[in-house]
């Protein structure tokens, strides 16, 4: 996976994964303002010629590294985002129930958005 680049495109709303010039995968999510900043993963999505490559494990794993450097938390709706941070408790801290509430109510107000 040495040629999969991995990139925040905030404006969009995704973290992308980019191999040869085209995007293979991608976590669609959004910034969540309170009752703290967050960012919430909503939909993680791979090109099916490029499942089974470990491109949706990178894309979480740099999700959390990016909320990490930014000190805030990661609040998931992602099905996908959830599984993974229950077997990567060392890398994805769980997410405060409060948080998800409002994340959850963000969503439901915004349904253009995803």
């Amino acid at each position: 996976m040495s040629d999969i680049e991995i990139r925040d495109e905030r404006a969009a709303g995704r973290l992308e994964a980019v191999a040869g010039g085209e995007v293979v995968g991608r976590i669609e999510y959004f910034v969540l303002d309170a009752p703290e900043r967050a960012l919430v993963p909503v939909h993680t999505v791979v090109e099916p010629a490029h499942e089974g490559q470990g491109i949706a494990g990178s894309l979480v794993r740099e999700l959390y590294a990016v909320a990490r450097g930014e000190g805030v938390a990661v609040a998931p709706l992602c099905p996908y985002v959830v599984k993974w941070a229950e077997r990567h408790p060392d890398e994805a801290p769980a997410a405060d129930p409060e948080l998800l509430r409002a994340a959850k109510e963000w969503l439901v107000a915004h349904p253009e958005r995803f």
